[in-house]
């Protein structure tokens, strides 16, 4: 059976969302927060390169789903909704149709922008 949730464990919380309603995760000095459909946030105790192992080891099937972007983002490359390379804008678009504008570098918009449309067909 696939797994279809991220789970994140400290000795404290434990935080399971559904890979679906994850949008994108911005990293936070040693910190990550998670930022999913509908507008939710959560904080976790993890850092960016942390996660992005997680979301390889327990998402496998999923995991190309979600691409880092620079430093300081992972994106769920579902909700991409446009991606303008010199303004370095990314604009994400949930299922309610809330708007998310992140800023990113041109090289790495260009990467994803590439990345989108050699996996279109």
């Amino acid at each position: 059976m696939t797994n279809t949730h991220l789970t994140i464990s400290t000795s404290n919380d434990l935080l399971r969302v559904a890979a679906s309603h994850i949008l994108y995760i911005s990293s936070d000095g040693n910190y990550c927060n998670f930022f999913q459909t509908g507008g939710e946030m959560r904080l976790v105790t993890f850092q960016l390169g942390q996660v992005e192992r997680m979301i390889a080891d327990q998402l496998p099937e999923l995991s190309r789903n979600f691409v880092r972007i620079g430093k300081s983002l992972i994106i769920n490359r579902n909700y991409v909704y446009y991606i303008h390379v010199p303004k370095q804008q990314l604009i994400l678009v949930d299922s309610q149709q809330n708007r998310y504008t992140l800023s990113a570098s041109k090289d790495a918009l260009k990467a994803l922008k590439d990345l989108i449309e050699t996996h279109m067909l």
